[in-house]
């Protein structure tokens, strides 16, 4: 059963079983917004960009997004990169997290979606960032990402060891004015 998270809420990565998640996929969809002009609509194709960033407490480690599609460690992949969106309502970019193959120095990932070519996200609709259990294609957790504004970034989510040693997910929701993951560092810093 998928949670639908609010700006700020948090879910716990644990089975209902009380086992905790081995491989899980952040996915992001999204399409073009449809626009009205002299004749007729249109939706001008928009490309984003999924990247997870890896830190240790608050020190950058390592990045996957589209020019670095593994982490040096191979325990987070990106499956490549759509430069386009799509109408359907799947995932049109996805990281794949081996939650037990990430290193312990690791205490956090977070997951960004900047527009590469600059559009804001007034020019996207029906966006979205969701969490699934690898193994069972199950959805855990969804955040629908805000439509509109004037920013081209957006720190979606993170997630995060918990004391107990497992691992919960974080819904952020955090306007940025980015084109790249690295425009967005400094934003982010108040989310570590």
């Amino acid at each position: 059963m998928s949670v639908s998270l609010a700006k700020g809420q948090s879910v716990s990565l644990q089975k209902s079983t009380g086992e905790s998640l081995t491989v899980v996929r952040m996915g992001l969809g999204w399409r073009a917004a449809t626009r009205r002009g002299l004749f007729g609509t249109r939706a001008r194709q928009v490309d984003l960009d999924a990247s997870a960033l890896l830190y240790a407490e608050r020190t950058p480690s390592d990045v996957v997004f589209f020019r670095h599609l593994e982490s040096n460690d191979g325990s987070v992949r990106h499956t490549g990169d759509n430069l386009t969106g799509s109408t359907s309502s799947g995932d049109d970019e996805a990281i794949v997290v081996d939650l037990l193959h990430v290193p312990a120095q690791i205490t956090q990932i977070v997951f960004t979606v900047s527009s590469y070519t600059g559009q804001t996200f007034a020019e996207v609709q029906d966006a979205h960032c969701r969490l699934v259990d690898e193994s069972s294609g199950l959805e855990l957790a969804r955040y629908e990402l805000a439509a509109g504004g004037r920013h081209t970034g957006q720190i979606m989510a993170k997630v995060f060891r918990e004391e107990s040693g497992g691992w919960a997910m974080q819904a952020i929701g955090a306007p940025a004015r980015a084109r790249t993951f690295q425009d967005m560092l400094p934003a982010i810093e108040p989310f570590l």
